[in-house]
């Protein structure tokens, strides 16, 4: 019998609890298996899963992918070696008995889940609930004794004693295909956790002492404590978690006695893995703290101590999460201590589209729901985002098939595009919640009159945020910044929101005197914040309106505040690099202001004049207000283009909202107006003698 020694990869997350690994076509030939035909796989222990051909990008390179449960039932992991061969015929199970640890769970679908998946004696079997909850059963006795695969007439029992009514909820094991997003980060993580914990004799033989912490840094519910469970549950690694707050006690002591006990059971149950949530609230920065915190001080002298004396065997690894990494102590920030920091931004396109494929594995999809797509429409969004996002459309589902008044059966239903798209509106980024504006669908057909600058702006503000590996192979660097300035009403905020619809980006809207305070510092503060969440929501467009007040000319008289607020703004602009994705828009009409370190390149690359509309613009924007109105066969756009001149954008949707209401007035019901041009002409006089211009 062929076999075959292939290197283990992660399964993706459509791939997770349905029994089959990926291998490539050239592999299945050279073992002389089938697409769905059962395959052996021999690790530490013998596992069977069906076999299915590898997608195209991931062919020619020796390896095979197993999910975490047939990982776990082969006892290997990620980067192993395990021997692959055919398993002849497997027949049908015509019963299987399942154990379950803590009382026998209530699952109706049981039967579905099992449908198809090759099991033996001893194997885990890993189903998800209604809810998006997992439970992990074992496989106690099988009818043939396996491998066997259940069909529609399999008998399946479950063994355990009856669930109690309120049961405590077991901890659900995490594992890699249960992680989205986070492709970049993982492997750096899995080789300063994982590989001490798995393969100690490596260091040992290198001679080098294993890494002792890693610190995570990165927003809320971008998946730090999702990691540290699935790297213990992938190593076999004892998991204990400590939320930073919990170790605080008012008692002398105290603290400090609760952290020496955690890793007294930490080093007891090695291999183990420490994670410390919310670090900072245990370990802040000793120089700033008043002389009333003894407790915070003495909690960061154990901490050092603890993590100094862990000692260079590699089976006990603190990691530690926060989004406040300047906040803690600098001496825990060392190599020895925590020797690795890994920022944790929130995920791209393709990493929302892993997200959301791990959140709605367990939900009934209805063909319309396109992921791809949902993932571009969702910049922004964190893990935990999107799993709202799928929990908000999951409701939606029941309360459009009636379900939550009893009106419809809950196993008939499916979660449509609809209902994606009703959950969206209530879901607001976790990156974006201090700064978010809604922004308009509509893109280029909200705005008209400015189609001389669409190529302009297109190149300079969509292309980096969109296309940024265009720039990269041509060696460009992308523009940082794009400056609008004209007069009033020409339509310079609604380009930017017109820009940011059309690019799909997270947006970002900052009216300039908003940042302004009378206490020092705390502009200059808000002004930095503004741009830290621009950089963690990358790709992003950050919008300043009324850029004058804030960025005045320096020595102009404006202020010591403006003046350290444009020192700020300069630095924070050089600070824009590498990795590509946030692009700087500012809005002004009063350019001259405006202080002329911005305006160099490499800050504001491109200074943009908002013209006045020409004929042919007026006429364009007329259209487009007047396309909403019901017009008389007498209304003569062209003509009234004509008799406008001088005048912006704004002044034209004001004429024929004034026009509008004077067709109202007149009509003997409001509903059967229709605006002529003898409205639209009485409008124009209006707004000229509003303005006392002479028409």
């Amino acid at each position: 019998m062929t076999a075959l020694r292939l290197l283990v990869a992660g399964a993706r997350a459509e791939d997770a609890g349905r029994g089959i690994v990926r291998l490539d076509p050239a592999d299945m030939a050279a073992l002389g298996v089938a697409t769905g035909e059962v395959v052996a796989i021999r690790g530490g222990r013998l596992a069977h899963a069906r076999a299915m051909p590898e997608r195209p990008e991931a062919r020619g390179q020796a390896r095979i992918a197993l999910d975490g449960a047939t990982r776990g039932n082969a006892a290997t992991a990620i980067g192993e070696a395990v021997e692959i061969a055919a398993a002849g015929r497997v027949p049908p199970a015509k019963r299987v008995v399942l154990a379950a640890e803590g009382g026998r769970p209530a699952l109706a679908a049981l039967d579905r889940a099992l449908e198809g998946v090759p099991l033996a004696a001893g194997d885990a079997v890993r189903l998800t609930l209604p809810g998006g909850r997992e439970v992990t059963l074992r496989v106690a006795r099988l009818d043939p004794a396996g491998p066997a695969i259940p069909d529609a007439a399999t008998r399946i029992e479950v063994e355990g004693a009856p669930a109690p009514k309120v049961a405590p909820r077991p901890r659900e094991e995490v594992r890699y295909e249960d992680l989205g997003g986070l492709s970049r980060v993982l492997p750096r993580i899995r080789e300063v956790v994982e590989l001490p914990l798995r393969r100690r004799d490596a260091f040992a033989a290198l001679g080098i002492a294993p890494p002792r912490g890693v610190l995570l840094v990165g927003p809320p519910g971008t998946g730090k404590t999702l990691i540290a469970r699935a790297v213990a549950t992938e190593s076999n690694a004892t998991f204990i978690a400590v939320n930073g707050p919990e170790i605080m006690d008012r008692y002398y002591g105290a603290s400090e006695g609760a952290l020496r006990a955690v890793f007294e059971q930490a080093r007891k149950e090695a291999p183990a893995i420490v994670f410390i949530d919310e670090i900072d609230a245990i370990a802040p920065r000793r120089d700033g703290l008043s002389g009333e915190k003894q407790v915070e001080r003495r909690v960061v002298a154990q901490l050092l101590t603890l993590m100094d004396g862990l000692g260079g065997r590699g089976d006990v690894v603190v990691l530690a999460a926060t989004n406040m990494a300047d906040a803690l102590d600098p001496a825990l920030r060392r190599p020895g201590r925590f020797d690795r920091e890994i920022r944790i931004d929130p995920p791209d396109a393709p990493g929302r589209r892993e997200i959301l494929a791990v959140h709605s594995r367990a939900m009934p999809l209805a063909p319309d729901v396109a992921l791809d797509a949902l993932a571009e429409r969702t910049p922004g969004f964190v893990g935990a985002d999107l799993a709202a996002l799928c929990r908000e459309a999951a409701l939606a589902a029941l309360r459009r098939a009636g379900v939550l008044d009893g009106a419809a059966p809950a196993e008939a239903l499916a979660v449509t595009a609809a209902d994606f798209e009703a959950a969206l509106p209530g879901i607001v980024p976790s990156a974006l919640r201090e700064t978010h504006l809604e922004v308009p669908a509509t893109g280029w057909s909200a705005v008209a009159g400015l189609d001389t600058l669409r190529g302009e702006l297109e190149r300079a503000v969509l292309w980096p945020l969109k296309r940024p590996e265009a720039f990269a192979r041509m060696g460009l660097r992308p523009p940082r910044g794009v400056l609008l300035h004209g007069a009033p009403g020409t339509g310079k905020t609604l380009l930017a929101r017109a820009l940011a619809g059309e690019a799909g980006v997270a947006f970002i809207a900052v009216r300039g005197a908003e940042l302004l305070s009378p206490w020092q510092g705390t502009s200059e503060r808000a002004l930095q914040r503004i741009f830290e969440r621009a950089r963690a929501a990358r790709p992003c467009l950050l919008f300043f309106d009324e850029m004058d007040a804030i960025a005045g000319q320096r020595g102009g008289g404006d202020g010591a505040t403006v003046e350290r607020m444009v020192a700020t703004f300069l630095t924070e602009m050089d600070g824009i690099a590498d990795p590509p994705g946030l692009v700087v828009l500012g809005a002004t009409n009063r350019a001259d202001r405006i202080d002329p370190a911005l305006l160099r390149p490499g800050r504001f690359d491109l200074v943009v004049e908002m013209p006045r509309p020409d004929q042919a613009g007026r006429r364009a924007i007329i259209g487009l207000h007047a396309a909403r109105m019901p017009l008389g066969p007498d209304a003569d756009l062209d003509a009234l283009a004509a008799a406008t001149a001088g005048l912006v954008g704004a002044d034209l949707a004001g004429l024929c909202r004034r026009a509008a209401l004077l067709a109202m007035a007149e009509a003997d019901a409001p509903d059967a107006a229709v605006v002529g041009m003898r409205h639209l002409q009485t409008a124009l006089a209006q707004e000229g003698k509003a303005r006392r211009w002479t028409m």
